[in-house]
């Protein structure tokens, strides 16, 4: 057994390596071009990135053209999402809402946000908050280009990047599949990540109610390990639907459950809010930070981590907002930007608090918060709040229960969303399982992964390549669509009770909005 284990350990090592280029490469693009002396000697500009600048600026751009549609059509948002409707095709606007939130909510609401305040201070925080609320406008716009040019095969509907990006960029085959192979290996590039996460999660929890350390290769790792893989096939080879039905049940109630915990935490430790506020806006707001490197890594870690929560502008959440049964592109797109408000500004925030308040950041151990695993990080931020009371195992184990629910509705979404992409490749029930299967083995690695007690940092840096990857590609292509989302917006507000259709935006290849306008048009007129 022992040589089997070193064997085992010998292949994790040498995956390792092969993709020991992953971070330098992720930090070179996501510093593009802070790195280079001619950009980083500019005062304050010289500290921002491109990427920063493409997400950020975007944002900013889109809120204008839009009206600040993020405000101004919040409460219609939620009026929308909530109401009661019969869905013939897809699934209802609450479902989407609650699909695309167990994609956004998960491991990097706890993960990411105790990353950000570790490197950047809890000023990053602060340009979180900003990077959300335009990231909202650029949420919307996604949402509104997923409907505008989704498709529907049998009784759903399929959409997403890869298909309003073929639409846009001359209806040409090969930009379809590229796009949908490009999400599917981000996806599969996370994968490992989340099924790690679920089964490393389990184990903890189980450690606090037994209050035994439970070793990372016994068998009780191989048994959870075997059933999260099985649950996991067992819904996702159920389809869309199948997943919505459980992402509904399982998102209201770690959301709920965590924001709750957390608000606890926060009531009986409210002496440190006011440090919390003063903590976080003097990070984001000193003199030195703006005229130094500080504010550079301050403003990249919040905008970095925020993306890598929201996931605002890459286009990796178009696929829930497609599925939708939507009266016009426009509401999805407003409930789409609820999703980033959801997760960044309440979920994230809630996190912040914790951390911040407890202010384990700094001192003596302040490296170890660099590592990879930060969850056992965020639970000594608990125990600093709960000291010597038997609230900090209840609070730890109720946080670590939305973590592994956090990581697995990710999971879960990851491989639905790369069904709906195989969909612009083929629509056979051959490639669909095969991406089913492929999604399935990867997670399984990660579950092997921990098992092994192996992390496997530099293959974990793909979430981060993979983030700015696509954001370099996806808003682009919002860009070129921007004048369509414009016309259906306008078309939107001005609510006289016509249908929208490809006329209303300038085209002729919006097949299911011209479909859906003709049966409206022949039952007002009682034919």
């Amino acid at each position: 057994m022992k040589r089997e284990e070193m064997a085992m350990e010998k292949v994790f090592e040498a995956i390792n390596g092969v993709f020991s280029f992953i971070g330098p490469l992720s930090d070179f693009l996501w510093e593009f071009p802070t790195n280079f002396d001619w950009y980083s000697s500019i005062p304050i500009l010289g500290n921002i990135s491109f990427a920063i600048i493409l997400l950020l600026g975007s944002g900013i751009f889109f809120s204008f053209r839009i009206g600040f549609m993020q405000v101004t059509y919040f409460k219609k948002g939620i009026r929308t999402m909530t109401e009661k409707r019969v869905v013939e095709t897809g699934i209802s606007p609450l479902a989407s809402f609650f699909l695309s939130s167990a994609m956004r909510v998960g491991p990097g609401n706890i993960l990411g946000v105790t990353g950000a305040i570790a490197v950047g201070g809890p000023g990053a925080l602060f340009w979180m908050w900003i990077s959300a609320f335009f990231g909202m406008a650029v949420a919307y716009m996604e949402g509104v280009l997923a409907q505008i040019f989704k498709e529907k095969k049998d009784d759903e509907f399929v959409g997403g990047l890869p298909f309003y990006g073929r639409k846009l960029l001359g209806n040409k085959v090969w930009i379809g599949v590229f796009l949908s192979v490009l999400y599917i290996l981000y996806a599969l590039c996370c994968l490992p990540a989340q099924g790690f996460n679920v089964v490393s999660s389990v184990g903890r929890m189980a450690e606090i109610v037994t209050g035994k350390t439970i070793p990372s290769g016994s068998a009780f790792y191989y048994i959870v390990g075997t059933l999260i893989v099985i649950l996991t096939a067992a819904i996702a080879f159920g389809g869309i639907k199948k997943v919505s039905k459980w992402t509904d049940m399982m998102v209201p109630v770690m959301a709920v459950l965590y924001m709750v915990v957390v608000l606890l935490l926060i009531i009986l430790n409210f002496t440190r809010i006011p440090y919390f506020f003063g903590s976080v806006f003097a990070g984001a707001f000193k003199p030195d930070a703006f005229f130094g490197g500080v504010f550079g890594t301050v403003l990249a870690q919040g905008v970095k981590r925020g993306l890598m929560s929201n996931e605002a502008g890459q286009g990796t959440i178009t696929m829930s907002a497609a599925a939708a049964d939507a009266k016009h592109p426009c509401e999805q797109g407003v409930i789409a930007s609820l999703g980033v408000f959801l997760d960044t500004i309440v979920i994230c925030t809630l996190t912040g608090f914790v951390v911040v308040m407890a202010h384990c950041w700094t001192g003596a151990d302040a490296e170890s918060w660099q590592a990879l695993d930060k969850l056992p990080k965020y639970t000594e931020s608990i125990a600093v709040l709960t000291p010597g009371t038997a609230m900090n195992g209840i609070v730890t184990f109720l946080v670590t229960l939305c973590f592994c629910l956090f990581a697995f509705t990710c999971l879960l979404g990851m491989i639905s969303f790369s069904e709906i992409a195989a969909n612009r490749i083929r629509k056979d029930k051959i490639c669909i399982n095969f991406v089913r299967c492929i999604g399935l083995f990867v997670a399984a690695f990660g579950i092997l992964c921990n098992i092994a007690g192996l992390e496997l940092g530099n293959l974990w840096a793909f979430s981060d390549l993979g983030n700015i990857l696509i954001v370099f590609f996806n808003v682009p292509i919002v860009y070129v669509g921007a004048k369509y989302v414009f016309r259906a917006t306008r078309h939107y507000k001005k609510n006289d009770g016509t249908p929208f259709t490809s006329e209303v935006i300038g085209r002729n290849d919006c097949a299911y909005w011209d479909e859906q306008a003709k049966k409206v048009v022949k039952n007002f007129s009682g034919k």
